[in-house]
C-alpha cells in the first residue's frame, strides 16, 4: 500500500493530537492525585500488571494504556513515511525521532513512579513531552500537500523580525521551563507524599509571569515590524496572531489560578494551553527558519 501525500499528513496529524491528547491525560493523572496509584512500573503493582480496582489506579493505569495509542500513531507515522509514493528522507527522520521520544517517555514514566514523583523527573517528563509535541508539529508542517502553493515564493523576512521571533522562541521556552519549576513547588504533585522543590511559590510564579509577559512583549514587537510588509505580514500573519491568541489566554488563566487557590481543573486547561503554545510557537519559527533556498520545492522535498 502506498500513502499520497495528503493521506500522509493527515496520519501527522493524528499523531500530532495523541501526542497533545496523552500530555493533558497525564495531568489529569497528578491532578487527581492518582501519581502512585500504580506503584510499580511497568506493572501496576506487584500483584497484577494491570489494576483497576481503585479510582486512583485505574486512572493511572488509563493513562498508561493510552500510550499504547500514542504508539500506533508513531508507529503508523513511520510505515507511512517509508510508503509514500517519493519518500523523503526528511519525513523519515522526523518520524524515527518520535520513535525515540516515545521511547524515552516510557523510561522516564518508569523513573517518575520508581522516584515516588520526584519534581526533578516528573519536570523531564514534561519537557520531553514539549519536544516530542515540537517534533510532531514539524512533520506535519514538511508533511502538508497545500504547503507548496502557499510557501511557493518565500517571503522576504526583515532582519529584525528574524531576531524578533528567536526571541518569541526563547522566551516561550524560558515560559514553558519556568511554569514546570512552579509546577513542581505547587500543591499538584500527583500524591500527598510526593517530594517537591523548595522554592517559595510566590518568587517562582512571579519568575514564571515575568518571562510570559516578556515573551508577550516581544510578540506585540513582531507584530508590529511584520505588518510593515504586506508579503511578510501574508505569510506570518496567521500563525502570528494563532500565537498571540494562545498567549493571551494562557497568561490569563496563569494568572487566575494563582489568585484562586491554584485550582486542579484551571492546571489542567493550563497544561493544555501550553502544548497549544508550544505548537504555534514552532509553526511559526517553521515558517521563518525553514530552509526554503529554492522556494516550497526544497521545503517539501521535490527538488
Amino acid at each position: 500500500m502506498r500513502f499520497s501525500a495528503r493521506t500522509y499528513s493527515r496520519v501527522t496529524f493524528a499523531a500530532l493530537v495523541l501526542l497533545c491528547a496523552i500530555v493533558v491525560t497525564g495531568a489529569a493523572v497528578r491532578l487527581s492525585g492518582s501519581g502512585l496509584g500504580c506503584a510499580d512500573w511497568p506493572r501496576c503493582n506487584s500483584q497484577k500488571f494491570i489494576d483497576v480496582s481503585s479510582t486512583h489506579g485505574a486512572i493511572e493505569q488509563v493513562n498508561r494504556l493510552f500510550t499504547g495509542l500514542v504508539a500506533a500513531g508513531v508507529a503508523l507515522a513511520v510505515l507511512g513515511s517509508y510508503r509514500l509514493s517519493e519518500r523523503r528522507r526528511d519525513l523519515v527522520r522526523l518520524s524515527w525521532g518520535l520513535v525515540a521520544g516515545v521511547v524515552g517517555q516510557v523510561v522516564l514514566g518508569g523513573v517518575v513512579v520508581l522516584t515516588d514523583l520526584h519534581p526533578l523527573a516528573n519536570q523531564g517528563h514534561f519537557v520531553l513531552s514539549m519536544i516530542l509535541v515540537s517534533t510532531a508539529t514539524v512533520l506535519w508542517e514538511r508533511s502538508r500537500a497545500d504547503l507548496a502553493s502557499e510557501l511557493a515564493e518565500p517571503a522576504t523576512i526583515a532582519p529584525l523580525a528574524r531576531r524578533l521571533v528567536g526571541g518569541v522562541v526563547i522566551g516561550a521556552v524560558v515560559s514553558i521551563l519556568t511554569g514546570t519549576v512552579v509546577t513542581g513547588t505547587g500543591p499538584h504533585a500527583g500524591d500527598e507524599e510526593a517530594r517537591r522543590f523548595g522554592f517559595d511559590i510566590e518568587s517562582v510564579a512571579r519568575l514564571h509571569g515575568s518571562a510570559v509577559l516578556v515573551t508577550i512583549a516581544l510578540l506585540l514587537g513582531l507584530i508590529v515590524v511584520v505588518r510593515r510588509r504586506s508579503d511578510s505580514w501574508e505569510r506570518l500573519g496567521g500563525p502570528l496572531e494563532a500565537l498571540l491568541a494562545v498567549a493571551v489566554v494562557q497568561g490569563t488563566v496563569g494568572y487566575v489560578q494563582y489568585f484562586n487557590d491554584i485550582p486542579a481543573v484551571l492546571v489542567g486547561v493550563h497544561v493544555a494551553g501550553a502544548t497549544a503554545l508550544m505548537i504555534a510557537v514552532v509553526r511559526l519559527a517553521f515558517r521563518v527558519f525553514s530552509r526554503r533556498t529554492s522556494g516550497a520545492g526544497v521545503l517539501l522535498g521535490t527538488r
